[in-house]
């Protein structure tokens, strides 16, 4: 009775968007094109049956290639007309990409020019639901050789400005030591003054825009604004950013339905894809959540500066769904592994060595009973997602193997464990959501892909192979930047994923491949044979 009520009221406030003139087709401008980006979260929404529409690939950025705005912003006006939807990445339509708005160098009056773009694709298309998504600049803690998503002079100074502008955030908001601030100064010193003024400039131009975009926002140019606070901490430069956004938006009294800032960025593709599904559908799902035992959703994930409770909320919002109190009242139920402290464990992908790399196999009695749950709830017929976040970067492997052994790993309707906490909660949500309309044989080929990616390689073959790396050429460089080594990390990658599949995944054939597409080991793309 509830949804139908909510339903109703969902018809008399979404009258006004209906509109004949296009059918259900959606707009996609992501804003790079790695794997997790581009064509992974393409094949969830189109195994649900819905049609995407995206722009040329080489007109996204990559590892070589800054991206292509005004190009982008032609294809949008172009194909506007014919959609229902567009969910359209900022970055790319102002910058070229995530990491182009990261090391970009246009200036303030090209950037304002490809704002006004936004006002005349309302304009020009006045039914369109347009739906955006930023981000503010993330602050890593610290630089590494190799890095292609930072400006150069992040890997000698890059541990110190992340130092500087944690002390900055703390100073505004409580009272620094006397250390502290010798601190601060000491910081300060260290970073050369051009390099301070290229970073904080770049942001200082990104953060303006930010708020154009949210004054678009408040005046109906723009219907959907989500802001992203990438890679970022409690105390950091992102997060100081963030007060200063949080506060404009109370003054322009933009409300949560139509903007919201939270922690994460890549997961924003599925989730607003599923906000633009919902809305077109007039449908509200439901969605049951529940922690592993211990600290549960108030741990506060690695890269994040909020419990992750509260980043499961808000990423309920924004897909259009609502949280309920009891299981059985759900279209999906989520369950999300985290440690029983609340800490976030690394997965022995950052930095390889000589040394073996030895997975740990070893389930503790936390990760026992959230099996336990999660077999409960599917024995019980409930559609179950699990989001895997104990480990940054990677698959909990004692879980996956009790998931494997209890024959569990293909009764799921979605599992993520990738890159950061709310990456993985915000993937499993988007997926599990559309579950429910695919064919068992198409949610089985993304739960293998998610297998494949998260369990196999990231937990796994990805550490094996940096370590192989690091024997065979007598440097971790290449692990961050591959180069003239990318055929040999490929071809190793691709034996020994064929090798785990085999042994943990036999129900699937092997006859794939592995790149990696951003000449770097970071990621990996599964190229499967027809």
């Amino acid at each position: 009775m509830n949804k139908i009520i909510l339903l109703f009221l969902l018809t008399v406030f979404l009258w006004p968007w209906c509109s004949a003139q296009a059918g259900d087709r959606i707009l996609f401008i992501p804003h790079d094109d790695r794997p997790i980006s581009y064509h992974q979260t393409v094949e969830v929404v189109e195994a649900a049956g819905y049609e995407l529409v995206l722009p040329p690939k080489e007109l996204l950025s990559n590892a070589t290639n800054m991206g292509h705005p005004q190009e982008l912003w032609q294809w949008l006006r172009e194909n506007a007309p014919k959609a229902k939807s567009a969910v359209i990445a900022s970055d790319s339509m102002l910058y070229g990409g995530l990491i182009p708005s990261r090391k970009h160098e246009v200036s303030q009056a090209e950037i304002a020019e490809r704002l006004e773009n936004f006002k005349r694709l309302r304009q020009d298309t006045p039914n369109l639901h347009i739906y955006v998504f930023d981000s503010l600049m993330r602050t890593p803690y610290q630089g590494w050789a190799g890095n292609i998503e930072e400006p150069a002079y992040y890997e000698q100074y890059g541990g110190a400005i992340f130092q500087y502008t944690s002390l900055l955030d703390k100073g505004e908001t409580s009272k620094l030591s006397a250390a502290e601030k010798r601190d601060l100064q000491a910081y300060e010193k260290a970073i050369p003054q051009e390099y301070q003024k290229d970073w904080f400039g770049r942001r200082a131009k990104n953060l303006a825009a930010t708020k154009e975009l949210m004054d678009m926002t408040a005046a109906g140019t723009i219907d959907y604004l989500i802001l992203g606070r990438d890679d970022n901490a409690p105390l950091c430069q992102t997060h100081r950013e963030n007060r200063e956004i949080l506060a404009y938006a109370e003054k322009k009294n933009l409300p949560k339905s139509k903007f919201q800032s939270m922690p994460g960025i890549d997961e924003f593709n599925i989730l607003l894809l599923n906000r633009a599904i919902n809305d077109m559908t007039w449908n509200i799902p439901f969605v049951y959540v529940r922690y592993g035992q211990g600290k549960g959703g108030d741990t506060i994930p690695d890269f994040s500066d909020e419990k992750i409770s509260d980043s499961v909320e808000a990423a309920l919002k924004i897909a259009g769904g609502l949280q309920v109190k009891k299981p059985q009242r759900a279209d999906l139920v989520l369950y999300i592994n985290t440690e029983e402290k609340g800490k976030t464990i690394e997965t022995l992908n950052a930095l390889p060595t000589e040394a073996d790399f030895v997975p740990d196999l070893k389930a503790d009695k936390n990760t026992k009973a959230f099996v336990q749950m999660v077999e409960d709830a599917v024995n019980a017929g409930y559609p179950v997602s699990v989001a895997d976040i104990k480990y940054a970067n990677g698959a909990d492997n004692a879980l996956m193997n009790i998931l494997e052994q209890k024959n569990l790993l293909f009764r799921l309707k979605a599992y993520s464990g990738w890159n950061t906490a709310t990456n993985s909660t915000g993937f499993a949500l988007g997926t599990g959501m559309l579950a429910g309309k695919m064919t068992d044989a198409a949610k089985n080929h993304l739960l293998t892909v998610r297998y494949l990616d998260d369990w196999a390689y990231q937990a796994n073959v990805r550490a094996h192979v940096g370590t192989e790396l690091v024997r065979t050429f007598g440097s971790y460089e290449y692990y961050y930047k591959l180069e003239d080594k990318l055929a040999f990390a490929e071809k190793r990658n691709t034996e020994l994923m064929r090798d785990f599949a085999r042994k943990h995944l036999p129900e699937i054939p092997v006859d794939f491949s592995v790149k990696n597409p951003w000449l770097r080991m970071f990621e990996c793309d599964l190229l499967f044979a027809e």
